[in-house]
């Protein structure tokens, strides 16, 4: 996988018609800004952090990018909320909370990373890196899981968890329709 590449993940892409219009977006561990700019071209108000500062820098490039180690220090987004969060390979289990928080009401989170299984296909295969099976949906308890896979990708290889769940707006008499695809 080329994380340098400017393509979004097929996830994110297959998932992104769940945002509103205009939806702020929140990409944790942003790399070079490939979410980013995915969802600034399509209209939403981008925000990116990273701790590598050449990250931060080509990230710039598509929206606001934030440079802080998330895992070493604050999370620079206390109290925040977007539209969307989305995180794609990365773990930092200490954060998981503070991610899936920054999700608004009606908003969604889009995660997607490497699971347990991983180690036989090559890195990460540290069991700090590498989700155990169930874990992200629990991860997401008090969001509504609209799609959720566990499972290997070819090309290249690799076993992944990924979700996409959508934060309730207040209560209402009527859940709301979530698209199992793009119209």
């Amino acid at each position: 996988m080329n994380h340098a590449s400017l393509t979004p993940s097929p996830w994110i892409v297959r998932w992104s018609h769940l945002l509103a219009p205009g939806a702020g977006v929140l990409d944790v561990a942003c790399g070079s800004g490939r979410h980013m700019r995915w969802f600034a071209e399509r209209g939403h108000a981008v925000t990116g952090v990273d701790r590598s500062p050449d990250a931060v820098d080509a990230a710039a490039a598509f929206g606001h990018a934030v440079l802080a180690d998330i895992e070493s220090g604050p999370w620079p987004f206390e109290g925040q909320r977007f539209g969307a969060v989305v995180v794609t390979n990365y773990l930092w289990r200490p954060r998981l909370a503070d991610i899936v928080a920054a999700v608004a009401p009606g908003g969604v989170l889009l995660y997607e990373t490497f699971a347990a299984g991983n180690e036989q296909v090559g890195k990460p295969s540290r069991p700090d890196f590498l989700l155990q099976p169930g874990e992200l949906p629990a991860a997401c308890a008090g969001l509504r899981v609209v799609a959720y896979e566990d499972g290997f990708l070819c090309d290249p290889e690799r076993f992944v968890q990924r979700i996409a769940a959508v934060r309730p707006q207040a209560a209402s008499a009527m859940p709301p329709r979530h698209l199992l695809q793009a119209p």
